[in-house]
């Protein structure tokens, strides 16, 4: 596959394919035109000698300090290599190679000054799959993400470090010389334009953005054979009783799960029994009012992450009329807010989920099936300490929670006072969501137990796909096993798209 970079910059499905399927990065002629009238433009103002911000002077607390043009080019470099200053394990290279790629999209549009030669670079890294390493902390989301941009900006000089294929830190220079590439050499401003952007927030957003869509989908699923295999009841999810509170992701959820419960002798085993409760718990009735929020929590990020691509995020802008003027557009405050109530949002999906873990396995309430999910309970446990890991992860998915845009310390000496914390707001989003993918297999083991247990009814479609899926490597109800493995297995049915391809094939597609 290739991504083509416009001057109108990139969609959210090139930034996965190049940050997850290593499309291969080429930049439409249109584009290259774009940055050469912007360099034209900073050209003529560094040959007057009028002091603009970045071009003339220094940076940030410096910015009344006026730079000789002879020394304009080592204020570029010397900046690059002050701001490499970040520190900790190396970022996921699918942050990276995002963050490199919305860098190149924010230069394509022409804003920045800088000579096509530099995003050139940006895209020579990506597609001999060199990938800077990139310290998870250094960026306070101000002034975009300073030092993470600067560790990328860092390698195209041949200095810094990339991350090896073994994981281990490789000198720059190295790599670059191995894939026959030039370091590169900086004329004024592009230092600046290389570094000052939300490209990593947005890059951690709009991934985790594709991951949402599907985990909200799976929680659905996940949801339903729970239901299920708890004899809970349809009717809350009947589409008359949403439209009277018309929230879109609530009708969907609930169209979802009710899709799923069809075709069920498992349903049909108590359908129409008046002992039957007349209300099930609020953990299995009120499933797609929470999910449906979440789902339409993701939708504003969503829109939060479509306004923030097409977005000029530099400073010093440089505009058509040729006036180069500073901006505070690189504050990152939109998308550390969108990411911290996703985070709240994706923390109560998992929540939720652990509750009917918890019911599944409880005899008291789980009507009729046996403690743990055991059939042997008393000698084995089950899935007892299974809904332990759940439990734990909900209470750190809780913690991380906390939003990290409400906080804010001043730096450079307080030139940058107010700081927006996206990157850490992004960054821990994606934590809370790899914990929602955990506490989502932990609720397809429990429910593929609770349905295998309700034998000889035969379960929904999405029911035997699921325990088909799970089968294999969680086995039948019986002795207790090595848990560990079941559980990272689940995780990978649940990350991966097979389980809800094949479901969707049965019983139709998932809103």
């Amino acid at each position: 596959m290739i991504v083509t970079v416009q001057p109108t910059g990139v969609t959210p499905a090139d930034v996965a394919a190049v940050a997850r399927g290593d499309a291969r990065v080429e930049i439409a002629p249109a584009t290259v035109e774009a940055m050469a009238t912007s360099r034209a433009i900073v050209d003529r103002i560094e040959e007057s000698g009028r002091p603009v911000y970045g071009v003339t002077t220094g940076f940030g607390a410096l910015a009344g300090t006026f730079v000789a043009p002879e020394r304009r080019a080592e204020l570029q470099h010397a900046l690059i290599r002050s701001h490499a200053a970040g520190i900790g394990a190396p970022m996921p290279r699918e942050v990276v190679r995002a963050m490199m790629l919305l860098r190149l999209r924010s230069l394509a549009l022409g804003h920045s000054g800088i000579r096509p030669v530099l995003a050139q670079g940006l895209a020579d890294l990506l597609n001999h799959d060199i990938t800077p390493w990139v310290p998870e902390h250094g960026s306070l989301g101000a002034s975009g993400d300073l030092a993470p941009l600067a560790h990328c900006a860092l390698v195209l000089l041949g200095e810094g470090w990339v991350l090896g294929k073994d994981g281990e830190r490789v000198a720059a220079a190295e790599a670059l010389r191995t894939a026959g590439l030039t370091p590169l050499d900086l004329a004024a401003k592009e230092g600046l334009a290389l570094i000052n952007g939300t490209d990593g927030m947005l890059g951690m957003l709009l991934l985790a953005l594709d991951d949402c869509r599907h985990l909200f989908a799976m929680a659905d699923v996940t949801a339903a054979l729970a239901i299920e295999a708890m004899l809970g009841s349809e009717r809350p999810f009947r589409p008359e009783l949403h439209a009277i509170r018309p929230h879109p992701g609530q009708a969907a959820s609930a169209a979802n799960i009710r899709n799923l419960l069809q075709q069920s002798e498992v349903m049909d085993s108590h359908r129409d029994d008046l002992a039957h409760a007349v209300q099930d718990a609020y953990s299995m009735r009120c499933a797609p009012q929470v999910a449906g929020a979440a789902r339409d929590t993701l939708d504003f990020a969503a829109q939060v992450a479509a306004r923030e691509l097409v977005s000029v995020v530099d400073n010093p802008v440089v505009l058509p009329n040729g006036q180069v003027e500073s901006t505070g557009n690189f504050h990152g405050e939109p998308l550390a807010f969108a990411a911290d109530f996703l985070a709240i949002a994706a923390a109560e999906v998992g929540s939720i989920a652990e509750r009917r873990v918890d019911r599944l396995l409880d005899v008291t309430r789980s009507r009729e099936l046996p403690p743990f999910l055991s059939p042997d309970a008393g000698v084995n446990s089950g899935l007892m300490i299974a809904q332990y890991t759940a439990a734990g992860i909900v209470a750190e998915n809780r913690r991380l929670a906390v939003p990290a845009s409400a906080d804010s310390l001043p730096t450079s000496g307080m030139q940058e006072d107010h700081v927006s914390m996206g990157w850490a707001a992004t960054k821990k989003l994606r934590t809370v969501l790899d914990n929602l993918t955990s506490l989502l297999a932990v609720e397809l083991i429990s429910a593929v137990r609770g349905l295998q247990l309700r034998a000889p009814l035969t379960p929904s479609p999405a029911g035997r796909l699921a325990i088909a899926a799970v089968a294999p490597f969680a086995g039948a109800p019986g002795p207790d096993i090595f848990l560990a493995p079941v559980l990272e297995n689940a995780r990978a049915v649940i990350s991966g798209r097979e389980l809800r391809a094949t479901i969707e094939a049965e019983i139709g597609e998932l809103l």
